[in-house]
């Protein structure tokens, strides 16, 4: 990868200018706030909104083309979050210098291998990657090397890292970004949807170098590579164990029976939505779940008597045998209200538990913090907390630097972490014990 580089300004790259919407605020008189920065908005791509790509000869056009292109390439991914089932893309936009940008429909075109295959000898710019590459890996785009603008943003010290405040930020662009929660499985996808999915990926190059910039003047630059190549590795959060525990609202509910038929409708409630393809609140609230297993009705009359369960007034039968299956578990059967922990205990415990660990961690904490403020960088991105507390709680056996430096990296810290956090930990150990 080479280093970064100095951006140029954006926007050059589109017909309005900051000396335009500068000319217009002085010739319209005095602003409110004359010392706020003036954003130029964004609102048409440069080229005109792409046709959506949905058949397989303009998918290898789009190959074609994007081979042919030069430079990084900017990608991005719509969900239909909240609307579908699962976390899948209905929608990728990928632009690159002397290609355009490309809109492909993976609904239509499940398998863009054909477009990975011809930029995957170059640099993918995303923004929060760890939100997109899941759903891009399904349709077969997988990077060799990325650059994540949201992640390199929060190195850089931005207190706001969202796509619309980055811009805003670097390139002095406002982006509007009412359209990212809507139904993106939607067809056909209107064109002010197609507008803004195309305006996210034609930021992302001059982003990155901004951003790019930003790291190397702070001397963070290496840092991020490092951050940069893990994460063409990562495929998505850890599978959670009991994933009905997040139900909103189960801490509600304090008798293991309850819990038991709450476990039994979140599973019925997850083979209707995926059966449906809807997501799983839209076919039934949590609150109607958690109502349902504290306090089940016993018959379809019951049912109806209920307003607050209206909502399955009209096929309560699957429902009703879903409560049946949890009140007929055995006793000893029945889940734990929590649980058991996995890790050391919340730090705010300590004090009284281990004593010498609280002392550590007092320690650890305000030099972690010091370090922070000083560097503008958040402490959450030196070492990931849970991480810090497991060390911290059952330190090594000999507690050198080394040491400390063995456990982090056996924690999965990157080098730059463990240079900075390893002999703060040694320190504390030595200081406490």
């Amino acid at each position: 990868m080479t280093g970064p580089t100095v951006p140029g300004a954006a926007a050059q790259t589109h017909p309005q200018t900051s000396a335009d919407v500068r000319d217009g605020a002085e010739a319209d008189g005095p602003t409110d706030s004359p010392e706020a920065p003036i954003l130029v908005p964004l609102l048409a791509p440069a080229d005109g909104i792409p046709e959506v790509v949905v058949d397989e000869r303009r998918l290898l056009e789009a190959a074609a083309a994007l081979a042919a292109g030069h430079g990084p390439v900017a990608l991005d991914a719509e969900r239909a979050s909240g609307h579908r089932y699962g976390q899948r893309a209905y929608l990728v936009q990928i632009r690159r210098a002397g290609a355009g940008t490309w809109l492909l429909d993976p609904a239509a075109c499940p398998d863009l291998r054909p477009v990975a295959d011809a930029v995957q000898d170059t640099e993918w710019i995303l923004h929060a990657a760890t939100q997109d590459l899941p759903c891009l890996a399904e349709v077969g785009l997988r990077p060799d090397r990325l650059f994540d603008t949201e992640l390199g943003a929060r190195l850089a010290g931005l207190p706001r890292v969202g796509l619309g405040a980055a811009v805003e930020h670097y390139l002095g662009l406002s982006l509007a970004k009412e359209h990212s929660a809507v139904d993106w499985s939607r067809r056909p996808l209107p064109e002010p949807w197609l507008r803004y999915a195309a305006l996210d990926v034609e930021v992302l190059v001059d982003l990155r170098e901004a951003v790019a910039a930003d790291l190397q003047a702070q001397d963070k630059w290496g840092w991020a590579q490092e951050e940069f190549d893990a994460l063409v590795s990562f495929t998505g959060p850890p599978v959670r164990v009991d994933p009905w525990r997040r139900t909103s609202g189960i801490h509600r509910i304090r008798r293991r029976r309850a819990l038991a038929i709450l476990r039994e409708l979140w599973y019925v409630r997850d083979r209707v939505a995926q059966r449906r393809d809807v997501s799983p609140g839209r076919v039934l609230p949590d609150p109607v779940l958690v109502e349902l297993a504290t306090d089940p009705p016993t018959d379809t009359a019951a049912v109806a008597t209920r307003r607050s369960l209206r909502v399955i007034a009209r096929s309560p039968r699957v429902w009703l045998e879903g409560i049946e299956r949890g009140l007929a578990i055995p006793e000893e059967s029945l889940p734990p209200l929590t649980l058991p922990g996995t890790g050391p205990p919340p730090p705010r415990m300590w004090a009284e538990r281990d004593p010498v660990a609280a002392a550590r961690h007092t320690d650890v904490k305000a030099a972690l913090t010091a370090y922070s403020l000083e560097r503008t960088v958040p402490v959450e991105n030196l070492v990931t907390p849970d991480l810090l507390r497991r060390v911290l709680w059952t330190p090594p056996a000999e507690p050198t630097e080394a040491a400390f430096a063995a456990a982090l990296a056996a924690g999965a810290a990157r080098p730059w972490q463990i240079d900075i956090v390893a002999p703060v930990l040694a320190a504390a150990a030595a200081a406490h014990g």
